[in-house]
């Protein structure tokens, strides 16, 4: 079972599959960020990435979100992130 499926299938489980609407999923993805931003405020970077656990949690969240909005969406995460690399590719080119 993909990520994408297991996603689908805990929602589902629970009678969340339908309900979201694609700017709230879009507003969690910004809060969850903000979530795991907040783990790195006021902390040298050493210290705060000694948090593992909150923040493979925080961003299992933001990663969660992400891509129940691109399925939500119809689109394919392996696609759009190669889509995204060429674009980047051809914005930054290697010197």
């Amino acid at each position: 079972m993909t990520s994408m499926e297991e996603i689908n299938e805990f929602r589902k489980q629970r009678g969340w599959h339908h309900e979201s609407k694609e700017k709230d999923l879009a507003i969690s993805i910004s809060l969850e960020a903000n979530e795991l931003l907040e783990l790195f405020q006021w902390k040298d970077n050493s210290e705060a990435i000694k948090q593992t656990e909150r923040l493979e949690e925080e961003l299992a969240d933001v990663l969660i979100y992400s891509y129940t909005l691109a399925d939500k969406l119809g689109f394919d995460i392996d696609e759009i992130i190669a889509k995204k690399l060429v674009k980047n590719a051809q914005k930054y080119p290697v010197k």
